[in-house]
């Protein structure tokens, strides 16, 4: 072992060298060691199964040991549940090394042993940012006296939380932890490959004074062996998949639940050994298909992005990739659960199935040669999240005095960006419209805000995230999942027959009270269907869609259909020019291809439609005119360029315009915003106008 191995406590070297049989420890590993035993917040990278979760928590519960820490003294906070389960039992016997003890708490454990907790708590607490607001929000929770010993919180998979509402809403939920506990609280990240490591250490970092560090191993030594593939449907997908590494263990991945089930139903019809998982099944389901394919030797999970997080389903063989995830970061994510083993090197092919997911295969594994990794945005005017958490303290606090609430979070990444003032005019719009009321100086819930958010016991407040509109379906009693009520209701008076778990299923009774369909099985039926939102791909992705589709190179990826079918894309994109914009005609429209991305598009065509007329739509790729905005070629011309010679689209726009650009609420707390704020937020999500100058 090395000198920085000999820095643990004396118990936990020995227990790591005899209890764990660890000859060596990862680079990661040893690298870590020094910066959190020196106190230093962290965020350290890593691959999957890359060590990282030793990394953290050998330092830690070496302090545990020689400082005496008391419970709860570190807390362990993950994305997802599954993530949790799966990591309690390792973290239970790590903890144990030393005589110390884990608990998980989320929505799955039951009450009774939550009590015991509470009772007698433990050391080390794993949990999500719902359960944390749960605990704080509970009289039932002395949350004081809970948390008065915390001095560590690791973060795992932090990039999974910085960019978005969950994320916000942990960032604050960490400062209430600090100030209930009364010290600079130390924060560690742990992450896969990120573009800006840097910024995501500041989020984590908050009110804490201490100094930061980000910890990099070594670049991963064994080259990927990587390879695109053109199979022009999900069928031909079924086949190659059969055809492809039999008697490995292959984890598919595919970026929809409805394609997740009708791939899995596909590969079950060619007698492969299948399993699925997405959000959308039960637990005990998800469970079980990645308990079989963890066993399992000569078999496929097909599965949506969940699993390119650190939940373990053993040694894997082959990752296949259908069609093509929207991000780089996400590719490195899914290559990492491959090349584990010391034989083994990490591997994806790419199936793609139409020709917009071929390019974009191809531009993925182009800006993955040149290095390239998403940077991930820090919003700064999260006003919705800042409502959430008054309504949160004012019943954390019994009443929050408006001259306190503040002081509990104003540390907080997400609203860095808002002043007192828009501070103010969100608590005045928020008393206005009933959602608060005030006594005695101190904000509570008002009449409306108790329709909003009070029922079932505030469980509208414990998450930032919708509660989506679905039926459980069940089997006798045992539950398969849950279907969107827009798929229940598209049924009509007719039979509902549906895939869910990669099983077919015919409906017996709808129990439209309680949103309850049970069912039975059937012969054959279609996959259900699920509500999402389109994806927005980045500007620097769909930039490079452009290049592929503009060249003429050839990868050595590329498989001998891959060629043929990109020669075929090619001369069907010829009229991309070299300037980067394009104005074609179309039958009584015209298209502006700008490969500008999502974002950049939808300010871009409200802006041009504010100038044109109805009416000007957005995707990744273009901006499309109709109707009286398509009544000139010249009038569009001339409005680009004046647009480009004032210096537009620009934040105002981004500002007036973010609305139209939203295509529906975003957040259930957008009623608590006052116009202003509302478009603010709004603009940070759903606009880039810098991109789109």
């Amino acid at each position: 072992m090395t000198r920085a191995f000999d820095r643990l406590s004396p118990a936990l070297q020995y227990q790591i060298v005899n209890g764990l049989g660890f000859r060596s420890l990862r680079p990661v590993q040893e690298l870590s060691i020094g910066p959190v035993l020196d106190g230093k917040n962290c965020v350290v990278l890593a691959p999957t199964a890359g060590g990282k979760t030793e990394a953290a928590f050998f330092p830690l519960l070496s302090q545990m040991d020689t400082a005496d820490w008391k419970p709860v003294s570190v807390l362990y906070v993950a994305p997802l549940r599954a993530l949790i389960n799966n990591l309690d039992e390792r973290l239970e016997k790590y903890a144990a090394l030393i005589g110390r003890r884990t608990f998980k708490w989320h929505g799955d454990v039951s009450t009774s042993r939550r009590q015991a907790f509470l009772n007698d708590p433990a050391d080390l607490l794993l949990t999500t940012p719902e359960s944390l607001e749960v605990m704080l929000m509970s009289r039932r929770v002395p949350a004081a006296q809970l948390f008065r010993h915390l001095r560590a919180v690791v973060i795992d998979e932090i990039h999974a939380f910085v960019s978005d509402d969950r994320g916000g809403h942990l960032s604050a939920v960490l400062e209430r932890l600090c100030r209930i506990a009364g010290t600079d609280v130390q924060r560690i990240g742990l992450s896969a490959t990120i573009g800006n490591p840097d910024d995501i250490l500041a989020w984590a970092q908050g009110s804490s004074h201490r100094t930061g560090e980000v910890v990099r191993p070594p670049a991963q030594s064994k080259p990927a062996r990587l390879d695109l593939d053109y199979v022009g449907s999900l069928e031909n997908a079924a086949h190659v998949i059969h055809a492809l590494h039999p008697g490995r263990k292959r984890l598919v991945f595919v970026d929809s639940r409805r394609r997740v089930e009708a791939l899995g139903k596909l590969l079950l019809e060619h007698g492969v050994d299948t399993h699925v998982t997405h959000s959308s099944l039960a637990a005990s389901e998800r469970r079980a298909a990645e308990d079989a394919f963890a066993s399992g030797t000569n078999c496929v999970i097909v599965a949506t992005s969940a699993l390119e997080l650190g939940i373990d389903i053993g040694d894997l063989d082959h990752v296949i990739q259908i069609d093509a995830p929207s991000t780089v970061a996400g590719f490195l994510q899914r290559l990492g659960r491959t090349g584990r083993r010391e034989d083994t090197h990490p591997n994806c092919t790419f199936l793609t199935t139409d020709d917009e997911s071929l390019a974009q295969a191809a531009a993925l594994l182009r800006l993955h040669a040149q290095g390239f990794v998403e940077s991930l945005p820090l919003r700064r005017k999260a006003a919705h999240l800042l409502a959430h958490q008054i309504m949160a303290l004012s019943i954390q606090e019994e009443g929050i005095p408006r001259s306190d609430y503040w002081g509990w979070i104003a540390p907080a990444t997400p609203f860095q960006g808002l002043t007192e003032s828009d501070r103010t005019a969100l608590v005045e719009h928020m008393l206005a419209q009933d959602i608060l009321h005030e006594d005695g100086g101190k904000l509570g819930l008002g009449e409306r805000g108790e329709k909003l958010y009070g029922f079932r016991h505030f469980a509208e407040l414990y998450s930032v995230f919708e509660t989506p509109r679905e039926f459980t379906v069940l089997l006798g009693t045992q539950e398969i999942g849950t279907i969107d009520v827009s798929f229940v209701e598209s049924a009509g008076d007719g039979l509902l027959r549906f895939t869910l778990g990669a099983r077919t299923w015919l409906a017996q009774d709808i129990d439209w009270k309680n949103a309850i369909v049970r069912v039975e099985p059937a012969p054959d039926a279609e996959p259900a269907r699920w509500m999402g939102r389109p994806r927005l791909l980045s500007y620097e992705l769909c930039q490079a869609i452009r290049q592929v589709l503009r060249s003429e190179d050839e990868d050595a990826t590329w498989s001998r259909r891959a060629r043929d079918q990109m020669t075929k894309v090619r001369e069907e994109w010829s009229i991309l020019s070299p300037s980067g914009l394009d104005l074609v005609a179309e039958k009584n429209s015209y298209r502006l291809f700008t490969f500008a991305g999502g974002r950049a598009n939808n300010i871009l065509a409200k802006t041009l439609e504010s100038l044109l007329g109805e009416k000007v739509t957005a995707d990744n790729f273009s901006v499309g005119f109709r109707g009286d905005a398509a009544k000139s070629e010249v009038g569009i011309r001339q409005t680009i360029e004046q647009l480009r010679d004032s210096g537009r689209p620009n934040d105002e726009d981004a500002l007036r315009y973010a609305s139209m650009c939203s295509r529906g609420r975003l957040s259930k707390f957008q009623p608590c915003l006052p116009e202003h704020l509302e478009s603010a937020y709004l603009a940070e999500v759903v606009t880039e106008p810098e991109r789109a100058r």
